[in-house]
This record gives structure tokens, C-alpha cells and sequence, in this order.
């Protein structure tokens, strides 16, 4: 009964976070113009990516002085302010589209390829990679993805308007912000290689993490001064770059725990830099280049590539890790080009660290190309004029 009741509270979790962050970086952008708009844009990432900063350190320190269950019992009183918080903004509605009908027909075609996909990804290892049932998920995500694009593209209210992604700025930062948020793979990788591997306890492996939403909370409007510097190309570059510096000092692990504590705290207080870096000026440009009329959807699919990004990011990330660390002959070699010090009991957690963090370190190098590939060279942008006032109702 508990399973069932958890799998119900993640689905109306996915639906809430569904709602709110799409309708909220859409009224950011109805809301404010220009260099308005990019402040805007970093207070609510504060919100967004600085919020999952602290959910690894908050998580810890809850089950390790009052008990697990009450992270529940946080997060919904959590859920309750934001409910008071949000009473009086003011509504703000796309133009001609009141009559439109929702798009069930593709919602119900993506929702099973994305699960088939998932389930794929996380149980693949446990039912085998070439089992049927495993190559039955593959097919059953590859013909639903298909009669996804046929229904979408044919809508006349698409739940996911792929006539935006004729937008080259829209498709890069859109990808670029799925791929950065795979990352996230990488934090609960961290945390179980040092809490299997090293025997720390689930508070201080969240300590390790603080420097990630600290330096992300103070540099996330370096991220947007950047952004009216250079443009978005360069910060998000930049951004992703030191993503991808903080993973390499993950990578060792076959270091003494002592010596890989140090390097955990600095590469996680490097991740929030990046992502600090990258994440104002990547949603600017996203939302920038749409027009007004497409706020709404382009938000949508912005901050959907987000949450598939870090739940795909995470289910590989896992699955790779749990299926190295319960069978390593398969990468055993590795002995022969790293040698591991220390501990020589917990080798096969050790060794599932470091392909599981490589694999992040590979999304990181896709997301920078997709950046190169897509957002244009360009110094910053002409000062906006002044942020419009809407009326209520407006």
C-alpha cells in the first residue's frame, strides 16, 4: 500500500510542478522586458535551480536527525506557502486561444513513450538489455513516439508545438537545458559512491553538496550581468564548461575518501557556478526569440526538456551505477589504467562512480556543442524599454 501511495504523490507531484513552472517563467516573460525580464529570470531560477541546490543537504539532514518521513511533512507545508504566495497574481491570457481544446491525444502517446522509455532505462539492466520484455518497452516507446510527432503535427493546439523548433536559439537552449539538466544524475551518484563506498552517513554526504547552492544563490546574477555583456552564447558556454570541470574533479574515485571529500566540495561548489552562469542567460534566449503569442508553449517545452532532462539524467545515471557496481567484469580493465588506492573491499562502487559520472560529463559535452551549433556569436543587446504594467485580468 505504501508503494501505491508513493507512485500516486510522484504523479501529482509531476503534475504540480507541471503547472506551476511553465505558467510561471511564461508570466515572466508577459510581464518584463529586456534587461527587467533577465532579473526576473534569475530571481525565479533562484527559486528553480537553487531550490534543488538545497533538496540533497535538506533531505539529509531531515532523515538523519528526525526521520525520512518528515521530508514529506516539509515539503508539503513547503507546498502550502506557495499556495498563499501566489494568491493575488495577477491572470494573464494568450489571445485568441480561450476556445481552443486540449490535446489528450498526444498528452496520453507522450506520457507512454516517456514511461516505456523510462522504465526501459531503469529496469533495463534488471530484465536484461536484449530481454523481450525490455526490447517490448523499446518498441512500445519507438511506435508511440511515432504517432506523438503524427498527432502534433497535425493539432491545431499541439501539446508540443514542434513548428517552434524551426527556431534554431529556441532548439539550442532548449537542448543544451536537457542535457545541463542530466546532470543531476551526477549528485545522486556522489551520494551513493560515498555513502556505500565511504560508509558516510546520508547527512554528511549532504553537506558535501552545500557549496552547490550557495555559489549558485550568489552567482546567479553574475549569470544574467554576463548575459547584457556578451550575449548568451558565451556565458552559456562558459556555464557549461565549469559543469563540466566540477564532474572531472567527481571522476577520481579512486582516491582516498579523505582526499575525494575535498575535491567533492569544491566540484559541487563548481557545479552551482555553472549552472549559476548558464541558466539565466540559456532561458533568456529561449524565451526571448518567441513571440509573444508562443510564451506560454515555449515555456512549456523549455521547462519540460528540464524535468525529462534531470529524470532521464537520473534514471541513467542510477542504472549505470547499480549495474556496474553488482556485476564489474565488464569493466574490469579499468584496473589496468587507473589504479585504485585504499580500500580495495568496495571496488565495484568505486569503479560504478566513475563510468556513471562519466557519462554526465558526456551530456555536458553534448550540451555544448548543441550551443555552438545554435546560438549565435553576438555582443549584448540594445537596453530594452521599460517593463509593461499589466492590468488584473489582463
Amino acid at each position: 500500500l505504501g508503494t501505491v501511495f508513493l507512485m500516486l504523490g510522484r504523479i501529482l507531484q509531476g503534475l504540480s510542478a507541471a503547472a506551476i513552472m511553465s505558467s510561471s517563467l511564461a508570466l515572466v516573460q508577459v510581464y518584463w522586458e529586456g534587461a527587467a525580464r533577465q532579473r526576473a529570470i534569475s530571481l525565479w531560477s533562484m527559486g528553480s535551480w537553487g531550490g534543488s541546490g538545497f533538496a540533497a543537504l535538506f533531505g539529509g539532514l531531515m532523515m538523519q536527525n528526525v526521520g525520512w518521513r518528515w521530508i514529506f511533512f516539509g515539503s508539503a507545508a513547503l507546498s502550502l506557502i506557495g499556495m498563499l504566495m501566489v494568491k493575488g497574481t495577477p491572470e494573464s491570457k494568450a489571445e485568441g486561444q480561450s476556445s481552443a481544446k486540449f490535446d489528450l491525444p498526444g498528452v496520453i502517446t507522450f506520457m507512454i513513450m516517456m514511461v516505456a522509455l523510462q522504465v526501459f532505462a531503469t529496469q533495463g539492466g534488471a530484465l536484461g538489455w536484449t530481454s523481450p520484455a525490455s526490447l517490448a518497452l523499446l518498441a512500445v516507446s519507438v511506435v508511440f513516439g511515432v504517432l506523438f510527432y503524427r498527432i502534433e503535427s497535425r493539432a491545431d493546439n499541439a501539446f508540443v508545438n514542434f513548428k517552434l523548433f524551426k527556431n534554431s536559439i529556441f532548439t539550442g537552449a532548449t537542448i543544451s537545458n536537457l542535457l545541463l539538466n542530466g546532470t543531476a544524475g551526477m549528485l545522486i551518484v556522489a551520494m551513493s559512491l560515498v555513502q556505500l563506498g565511504g560508509n558516510m552517513s546520508a547527512q554528511e554526504a549532504g553537506l558535501l553538496t552545500l557549496g552547490y547552492a550557495i555559489t549558485f544563490v550568489a552567482f546567479i546574477r553574475v549569470g544574467e550581468k554576463l548575459l547584457q555583456r556578451f550575449g548568451p552564447r558565451k556565458p552559456m558556454i562558459w556555464g557549461s564548461l565549469i559543469v563540466g570541470l566540477a564532474i572531472a574533479l567527481l571522476l577520481p574515485t579512486n582516491l582516498l575518501l579523505s582526499t575525494y571529500k575535498i575535491l567533492a566540495v569544491v566540484g559541487f561548489s563548481l557545479f552551482g557556478l555553472g549552472l549559476a552562469f548558464y541558466a539565466t542567460p540559456s532561458t533568456d534566449a529561449a524565451l526571448s526569440s518567441l513571440p509573444r503569442s508562443e510564451a506560454g508553449s515555449g515555456s512549456g517545452i523549455y521547462k519540460m526538456a528540464s524535468s525529462l532532462g534531470a529524470s532521464f539524467g537520473v534514471a541513467i545515471s542510477a542504472a549505470v551505477f547499480t549495474a556496474i557496481s553488482g556485476d564489474v567484469s565488464s569493466v574490469q580493465w579499468i584496473e589496468g589504467v587507473i589504479s585504485f588506492i585504499g580500500r580495495q573491499d568496495n571496488l565495484a562502487v568505486r569503479q560504478a562512480g566513475f563510468f556513471a559520472l562519466t557519462v554526465n560529463w558526456l551530456m555536458v559535452a553534448g550540451a555544448i556543442v548543441s550551443i555552438m551549433l545554435t546560438i549565435p556569436k553576438q555582443t549584448a543587446p540594445a537596453p530594452a524599454p521599460a517593463p509593461r504594467v499589466q492590468k488584473q485580468g489582463a
